[in-house]
């Protein structure tokens, strides 16, 4: 028997949520063969098979989350005889059904010797980005809480179950809590307030099922839109957005694009767009603005020394934005294939998850799609996102004279924490006055 384990899917990531079984028990499987898809705060990713076989157990039921290395399957490889292994895995659950539930409640206690990490803030180990929203988010210590994840790591469910402890133990020191439970009942007005957010949530629920003759169908939301929605509240929440927006021809470009996608076809089987142009030019400006490429930890700025453009790409039920590393180091044959890559391996979920992380700008192209201007949402820890509309011929004056020209809105939201407008409009002119005035020959 083979164990099938919830892979480690980067240094940062200690859990992940099985979201489907792509096989089940009895199906035979090969090796490197997609075996079941998982979602973690950073990607969905299809998880191949660690050998040839049929598989005979599904320990781990989609939906579940678990902790890394956790088995979630057994795989029956012909390596040896099923009758031995299957004795020995079923020796393991006898003893605890022979002896009383006395023998769960240890391992339910385990928090017990948990306490252990109850360490200094530096020694907690890898925090997940979800536990560290958590935490900022209701004001606690981490260091305060047990964790029972793998070697003692927190998890969101320790997280949980210290909030509802509290919750209990010091009910009359938070005012709000009790107030919003027995809201029906008292009704003052600065507690209303309160109370309305909750009523709100849930009278949004309710008219769904009781509506009388409503057309209407329930689906719960897919891990992945459940993270984009926690990561785009989160980004509102932590940053003070503001969008500026500045017009750029791109004439020189479109004429440049129009001599070259054909032989780019032929020659390398993927198309030239707009894309490669403004992200070599938005490289070029993050050399020259460094700021921009910065990230807020604390009170600190941190000043990245690589250039990792991070390019939204649309899914059919979510969005993901894989990360270009080194950037500012590729031409634009260099970027356009690493974007093709990127673009084709997130739609098929064959992304790793360091190829979403690490990212220091990020650029998204709603233009494709026809919109010729919007403001995006940050992707945190970021400070700036540039978003590029579509590329149409306008008319335009140049020169007191009447022109046709192809041209395209630039939005570039920015982190008003660190960045100001004459600095973020200083970073678009820079990037504008690269593509009004490419002469880059060879691409």
């Amino acid at each position: 028997m083979t164990d099938v384990l919830m892979p480690q899917m980067g240094e940062s990531i200690v859990e992940g949520t099985l979201t489907r079984w792509l096989k089940q028990p009895g199906d035979t499987v090969a090796r490197d063969e997609p075996l079941f898809e998982i979602s973690t705060d950073k990607v969905d990713t299809e998880i191949p098979s660690p050998a040839a076989g049929v598989l005979r157990e599904v320990l781990v039921e989609a939906g579940a989350t678990v902790q890394i290395n956790t088995v979630v399957g057994r795989i029956d490889d012909g390596a040896s005889g099923s009758g031995a292994p299957a004795p020995a895995a079923k020796a393991e659950p006898a003893p605890v059904a022979a002896a009383p539930v006395a023998a769960p409640e240890p391992a339910a206690k385990a928090p017990e010797p948990a306490p252990a990490p109850v360490l200094a803030s530096e020694d907690l180990g890898p925090i997940s980005p979800l536990v560290r929203r958590m935490a900022r988010e209701n004001n606690l210590d981490l260091s305060a809480i047990p964790g029972t994840g793998a070697g003692g790591r927190i998890t969101k469910a320790d997280v949980e179950s210290y909030l509802a402890r509290g919750a209990q133990a010091s009910a009359p020191a938070p005012v709000a809590a009790p107030v919003i439970a027995t809201a029906p009942a008292p009704a003052p007005a600065p507690v209303a307030p309160l109370a309305a957010a909750p009523a709100l949530s849930s009278a949004d629920v309710a008219p769904v099922a009781p509506a009388e003759g409503a057309k209407v169908r329930v689906e719960s939301m897919s891990t992945m839109r459940q993270k984009i929605a926690e990561h785009m509240v989160l980004s509102k929440q932590t940053s003070a957005h503001v969008t500026t927006v500045h017009r750029v021809d791109m004439t020189k470009v479109a004429k440049m694009r129009n001599s070259r996608k054909n032989a780019v076809k032929e020659r390398y089987g993927f198309s030239l767009t707009f894309l490669p142009f403004i992200t070599r030019a938005a490289a070029e400006a993050l050399r020259a603005f460094p700021i921009v490429n910065a990230s807020i930890q604390g009170t600190n700025v941190l000043y990245h020394n690589e250039v990792n453009i991070g390019i939204a790409v649309a899914l059919e039920n979510g969005l993901i934005v894989p990360v270009i590393k080194n950037a500012d180091e590729k031409n634009v044959l260099g970027l356009q294939r690493s974007i093709a890559d990127l673009a084709n391996r997130a739609r098929s979920k064959q992304l790793k998850p360091d190829e979403v992380q690490g990212g220091t700008f990020s650029i998204t192209n709603f233009g494709s799609y026809g919109s010729l201007f919007a403001t995006p949402v940050i992707n945190q820890p970021q400070v700036a996102i540039l978003g590029v509309g579509a590329v149409e011929k306008q008319v335009v004056v140049i020169d007191d004279a009447i022109a046709i020209r192809d041209m395209a809105y630039l939005a570039l939201t920015f982190d008003h924490r660190l960045i100001d407008g004459a600095l973020a409009d200083q970073f678009c002119q820079r990037v504008k006055s690269v593509l009004e005035n490419w002469s880059e020959e060879v691409l």
